[in-house]
């Protein structure tokens, strides 16, 4: 009998092949009938022949003709579809808000920067569009030199794999179809746009399938959307959004390959893109042939990373006036969007200098700008681009892992995806060749982490330089106030051992630079490592807490008799040059007034000392220690010549400055580190840090902000944050190393030393 009161139900949701009443039938006879629900097709029929969840399948009741579940209880019956917990409870493996590219933020630059574990200026591939001078050579993603080895540096995971004894298989990514190092990957496929995606991936299954004597250990799998519809289309398209589906089906379809197998847990996947995408506008495009009437002779690499090289090459490439063209191209219009370098003064955060296929000039553009030579030129007036700073927002890339080797449900901060070749390392049990990445950094992301990092040695320890009674019989120094200093920085060793405490709460820096002779001075308020090889400071370290005097500083110093006579600095050298002077790593305050040792001072150039170094101590590191409860300071000089990020060797210095009487700075470093409890003071902090590095050149003038007409608040502090670094590329730039006396694991503190903050704008 009919109930005479039945529910209207309209879904075959939770009733697939029950006879039960309603508006509409889910049963076997509904077909024949013609009263099926609308969704029969997809509720009861299609999970019968798909290996995936979608999000009207999560909740279903559990079938036996079903290949794998979406029910709730699919975790306890172990049958859940492999994308069940992505699908159905919003989480997978482990994942991050932004994997942040290499600088330029191009193609190929950063699909080679992921196999290799290398910046650009390393392995070599600076742009998709390069020329090298010293072979006179182009290359384009179109033409034949694109399979030149010669362009290609570095070890790529493939042959890292190769090398060790596994096998490796690529179907398409930068390089797997080039003969680097004079071998191609034991499977690989020459780069065929053409090839449908699901080819690409029934050829992946196939090599799975392969005997297991012949089967690959590690694979490639290239897919171009949705990077193509972004730049036909913009970002912000329907378009994008249909390939973001496509690639959603190939990524499954691949998933249904791997469960039908049973590999789909006992594989390790990496799911990640190049880059992000920014829209494209024909009203935010800057020429070259607006500001130059010589532009003409000039070639463009045109984009958000542009570059300049004159149109005569290679004979001119050595010998063109690049600096005459930055001087020509700064400061030009007070809402200029583009900025002219020389590239050895961009932002070390790029390390996109030490190469000669990347031109001297560079043109850094603002965030959503593009440069060209002429309109004519510019590649994207519509759609979408890419390339721009590495840190901007919608520059930011995918990452996704998952498998037996990955965490589960496991957000991590972002990071830089040169990183992910130790990590690929790592998952195959493999030793990585040598890379710009920091091995163990990663370890956060990964069940069991098969290698353990460890802090480098210290490989020059601080000497003694013990407090005496010497007196000082004449001022061949030149600036010296009084011959002698008093018993003031005599210290005990219980007063040494508290300033320790509150200079360098987190740990003395260690010097990894060899043979490098120096001592530490303990002061009242701070620490001076003092090079008797450099006769000067290689770093002061202290806490700020004080309120920073902005009172004048005296023409007259207090000789420190802890240094011998002939290891300190002469002053004569400042009155020989007037554009340099004298500025303090620790700045004087009113509580320390009284003594100024000369150990403290340093050489600077007046325009970079009298605006950016003052404000920054007496204006924004007293609001910034306020903000934070106090903040430990480590801040010293940079030498790099040679502009590759690394340190200068005394040798080099010497050689590189035509063995200079007085070796000026580069760069000085700052590195601010606090408590991410705020409620805790650096000497107090046991939980996490946060840390802001700064890395800035140590220019002749102000010219990269444009000053003129501007206050220094609104200006000192924007160059400060483009000039930001990680505490990584503070160490390779010095030779130091930090935080070795923080008890938590190296690896997380690798984490600290690797990040960098996203800018948004």
């Amino acid at each position: 009998l009919k109930p005479s009161c039945t529910r209207d139900i309209k879904t075959c949701k939770g009733r697939c092949y029950e006879r039960t009443f309603g508006s509409c039938r889910c049963d076997s006879d509904c077909v024949k009938l013609g009263n099926c629900c609308l969704d029969f097709q997809d509720a009861c029929i299609e999970p019968a022949h798909i290996w995936t969840c979608t999000k009207f399948r999560c909740g279903e009741k559990n079938r036996p003709e079903y290949h794998c579940s979406c029910s709730e209880d699919c975790v306890k019956n172990n049958n859940c579809c492999a994308n069940y917990y992505s699908v159905c409870e919003g989480k997978c493996g482990t994942y991050t808000r932004g994997l942040r590219p290499v600088y330029p933020s191009k193609t190929f630059p950063n699909h080679y920067s992921i196999v290799t574990g290398l910046y650009p200026e390393s392995h070599g591939l600076v742009d998709n569009k390069m020329y090298e001078p010293k072979r006179n050579a182009y290359f384009t993603l179109r033409n034949e030199e694109k399979f030149n080895p010669q362009w290609y540096q570095g070890q790529p995971i493939w042959l890292t794999a190769m090398y060790q004894g596994l096998r490796s298989a690529t179907y398409f990514w930068p390089g797997s179809d080039v003969s680097v190092n004079g071998s191609f990957p034991n499977m690989y496929e020459i780069y065929n746009g053409s090839v449908p995606f699901e080819e690409r991936v029934i050829t992946f299954l196939r090599w799975l399938q392969l005997p297991e004597d012949e089967r690959p250990h590690f694979y490639t799998l290239y897919l171009e959307e949705p990077d193509s519809s972004g730049h036909r289309y913009g970002p912000i398209s329907s378009e994008v959004i249909l390939a973001l589906q496509r690639v959603d089906s190939v990524v499954g379809l691949l998933m249904d390959g791997l469960k039908q197998m049973n590999l789909h847990n006992c594989v390790n996947i990496i799911l990640l893109s190049d880059h992000g995408m920014e829209a494209a506008s024909c009203q935010k495009a800057a020429y070259l042939s607006t500001y130059l009437d010589n532009a003409n002779d000039v070639f463009v690499v045109p984009g958000p990373a542009a570059r300049l090289r004159p149109q005569n090459v290679p004979d001119e490439y050595f010998s063109f006036d690049y600096e005459g063209i930055v001087r020509n191209l700064t400061c030009l219009l007070p809402d200029q969007h583009f900025k002219a370098y020389m590239k050895h003064l961009l932002p070390k955060r790029f390390h996109y200098a030490k190469n000669d296929r990347i031109e001297p000039v560079h043109i850094y553009m603002d965030q959503q700008w593009q440069f060209a030579r002429m309109p004519s030129e510019l590649k994207y007036c519509k759609g979408g681009f890419h390339g721009s700073d590495n840190v901007f927002a919608n520059m930011q890339a995918l990452f996704i892992g998952f498998g037996p080797g990955f965490k589960f449900q496991t957000e991590v901060d972002p990071f830089e995806n040169i990183e992910v070749y130790n990590l690929i390392c790592d998952l195959l049990d493999l030793v990585p060749a040598p890379n710009n990445g920091t091995h163990g950094s990663l370890n956060h992301l990964l069940k069991k982490a098969s290698y353990v990092p460890k802090h480098p040695k210290e490989e020059s320890n601080p000497s003694s330089c013990p407090f005496t009674r010497q007196r000082i019989l004449s001022n061949d120094l030149g600036c010296l106030c009084d011959s002698s200093v008093g018993p003031q920085i005599n210290l005990t060793t219980s007063e040494i051992k508290k300033i320790e405490k509150i200079s360098f709460p987190f740990g003395r820096p260690r010097m990894l630079q060899k043979k490098q002779v120096y001592c530490l001075l303990h002061n009242h308020h701070y620490v001076n490592a003092f090079s008797q090889n450099m006769k000067m400071p290689l770093w002061s370290a202290y806490t700020d807490k004080w309120n920073v005097s902005a009172e004048a500083i005296p023409s007259c110093f207090s000789m420190d008799t802890r240094i011998p006579f002939n290891h300190s600095q002469t002053c004569s050298f400042y009155k020989r040059h007037p554009q340099l002077n004298y500025g303090f790593l620790f700045p004087p305050s009113n509580s320390v007034s009284f003594l100024i040792l000369k150990q403290n001072l340093y050489y600077m150039i007046y325009a970079f000392l009298k605006v950016i170094w003052n404000y920054f101590n007496m204006a924004l590191l007293p609001a910034y220690a306020a903000v934070r409860n106090g903040v430990n300071v480590i801040t010293g000089p940079v030498f790099d010549y040679d502009f590759n990020g690394l340190y200068d060797t005394p040798e080099e210095m010497k050689r590189l400055t035509n063995n200079s009487e007085v070796i000026i700075p580069t760069h000085y470093f700052i590195m601010l580190a606090s408590c991410k409890n705020v409620s805790q003071t650096p000497s107090q902090c046991e939980g996490s840090l946060d840390v802001v590095s700064y890395i800035v050149p140590h220019n002749e003038d102000n010219s990269e902000s444009c000053p003129t007409g501007r206050s220094e608040s609104l200006w000192v502090e924007e160059r400060m944050k483009f000039h930001m670094a990680r505490v990584r590329d503070v160490e390779l730039i010095t030779g130091l190393s930090f935080f070795h006396d923080r008890k938590q694991p190296v690896s997380d503190i690798l984490q600290l030393k690797t990040y960098l903050p996203t800018f948004e704008v």
